[in-house]
């Protein structure tokens, strides 16, 4: 079948391979944040989200030089789990899958950046009352990122479109997390979420480090991701 379908297989591999990752770094974040908290903690939360995304990131160009690439928008999805020590305080584990995208133009030729990365905050939580039909909240604190993928796609002059699949970028990634947000009362515990989170990038990604080849990308060069996301999501208070 391998032979017969290469593409089908290898995609199957990929998905196979984020798979397992997200599912150890959620039992990671579990295992963290219930660390971080006392038994006697008032209530848990579990959630979903969905987050709209943008980015902004440096790239070289042998032309241009070090540029800044046009916002263009990405997503995240994943979950959270948190731990309320009282109405006002608590902490929160995230898990999410983020594809995070950057445009710019070299010699009259468009490409575009593809970054994946599977991100895992782990953030204190400040809320007006956790319970309450609508509150207020506030978040920070560290944001670990792992690299599954990352893609050039350039668009030619003749219409059509390549793709080089390796992208000279290091496997991990660290930051900064920081946002607020609104969650509102729909039942007795479920709950929905609306706000912003953004992340400041404190490790320059770019790996130059290797002969390159030819399907392989040195674009980044002492680069450093900065992403706003908006977020939706549901969330059951336990």
């Amino acid at each position: 079948m391998c032979n017969l379908l290469p593409c089908l297989c290898t995609t199957f591999a990929i998905m196979k391979n984020v798979t397992n990752q997200i599912a150890k770094c959620i039992s990671i974040v579990a295992f963290i944040t219930l660390s971080l908290v006392r038994s006697d903690a008032q209530s848990f939360e579990i959630g979903l989200r969905y987050m709209p995304t943008f980015s902004t990131f440096e790239i070289t160009t042998p032309g241009s030089g070090r540029i800044v690439g046009d916002f263009k928008t990405g997503y995240g999805v994943g979950g959270f789990i948190g731990i309320n020590v009282s109405q006002h305080f608590g902490f929160q584990g995230e898990v999410i899958y983020s594809s995070i995208n950057q445009k710019y133009s070299e010699q009259s030729v468009e490409r575009n950046v593809n970054l994946k990365y599977i991100n895992i905050p782990l953030l204190l939580s400040l809320n007006t009352g956790k319970s309450s039909t609508v509150n207020f909240n506030i978040v920070a604190g560290p944001q670990i990122g792992l690299s599954v993928g990352s893609d050039v796609f350039t668009s030619n002059g003749d219409g059509t479109t390549t793709t080089k699949p390796v992208l000279r970028v290091k496997k991990g990634d660290f930051g900064f997390a920081y946002g607020a947000g609104l969650d509102f009362e729909i039942l007795s515990a479920l709950r929905l979420g609306v706000g912003f989170r953004g992340v400041y990038g404190l490790v320059d990604i770019s790996d130059n480090s290797g002969t390159i080849v030819s399907d392989s990308y040195y674009v980044l060069d002492r680069t450093h991701i900065k992403t706003y996301s908006g977020y939706i999501g549901l969330s059951l208070l336990l």
